[in-house]
């Protein structure tokens, strides 16, 4: 059975100090000059969401409209597409995820777009583990139990679209585990959550930003976190290393991109503006009690992540036989 070390975001730190220049040596160039889009590729809800609104609550003292758009499906893929095909004026952005702009690339067998060329990258935002939850009537309370379930019955897990990274943490779970459960592909978190409560799929690796809420109030059960360390936001909860499957690790992350051939002058006074409003102290202990943790740099650390992810999902995409399409 092969075995996984998916060490997402391992050269973060190092990347993010390798930044060539201070931010607030750049040139501050007028922007913005119209009113503002902000493509979430999934719908409202989750982190992307959440992360784009705060962002378009914070700009809102710039003197231009900002408005969040979601425009969810095919894993990220549509809303991902509107903005690599927008003007390059830096006023058309996304937020990225790890499977827009990492998994989608190996997990597709056509993109409408490249991840890498067509977009602008501005600055990485956060990341989090996502969290094994399920039904409460599900009669397991550990991954050994669940395992032992798995094998005994057949078993679906839910993710909020084909190439996200809670798609991909389940096929990665079904080949460390040797088990074979469903996935069950949604156009995204609130429409997959109703059946999750109501038992018709009995499981789903979710971001933990939208999940531990329902943990907290008693409507779902909690398994374990896919990081290698237990979450500060839940400390509680194992791993899912550590409950028996030690070379399991999964992050999904969250990213700050434009549509292409934004100026190198707008381009860096929208990473200032952006790392400005991660620096607040109400953003931060917001994020922070959602489970995300926030992690900015250049627009180059950025570029240098997304081509490091992409090798590493293309081995589970490739391992695991996992298809969008």
């Amino acid at each position: 059975m092969p075995r996984f070390r998916v060490r997402l975001l391992a050269a973060l730190p190092a990347l993010l100090l390798g930044a060539a220049l201070p931010l607030a040596a750049q040139a501050q160039a007028a922007w913005p000059t119209k009113p503002v889009r902000i493509v979430v590729t999934f719908p409202p809800g989750g982190a992307p969401d959440t992360l784009a609104r705060i962002l378009a609550e914070k700009w809102g003292g710039l003197g231009q409209p900002i408005t969040v758009d979601n425009k969810p499906g095919a894993g990220g893929n549509i809303g991902a597409d509107i903005v690599a095909k927008a003007p390059g004026d830096g006023h058309t952005l996304v937020i990225g995820t790890v499977g827009t702009h990492a998994i989608n690339a190996s997990l597709y067998s056509k993109m409408p777009y490249d991840h890498i060329k067509d977009f602008t990258p501005i600055t990485f935002l956060a990341s989090t583990p996502n969290l094994l939850v399920v039904n409460k009537a599900v009669p397991a309370n550990n991954v050994k139990e669940l395992i032992e379930l798995a094998k005994k019955q057949p078993l679906s897990f839910a993710s909020s679209g084909s190439g996200t990274s809670i798609h991909l943490s389940g096929e990665l779970f079904n080949t460390l585990a040797g088990v074979k459960m469903q996935h069950i592909p949604y156009k995204g978190r609130a429409q997959a959550i109703p059946d999750l409560l109501g038992g018709r799929v009995e499981m789903m690796f979710d971001n933990m930003p939208s999940s531990l809420p329902l943990v907290k109030s008693g409507e779902l059960k909690a398994i374990a976190v896919t990081s290698a360390k237990r979450a500060p936001a839940a400390p509680n909860i194992p791993t899912i290393a550590e409950s028996g499957l030690p070379a399991f690790e999964a992050t999904s992350w969250f990213a700050l991109l434009g549509s292409p051939g934004i100026p190198r002058d707008v381009q860096m006074r929208i990473n200032a503006e952006t790392l400005k409003v991660l620096a607040m102290p109400d953003v931060k202990e917001k994020l922070a009690g959602l489970g995300l943790d926030i992690n900015t740099g250049t627009p180059e650390a950025l570029t240098t992540l997304m081509q490091a992810e992409t090798v590493k999902w293309a081995k589970v995409v490739k391992e695991s036989g996992a298809k969008a399409d």
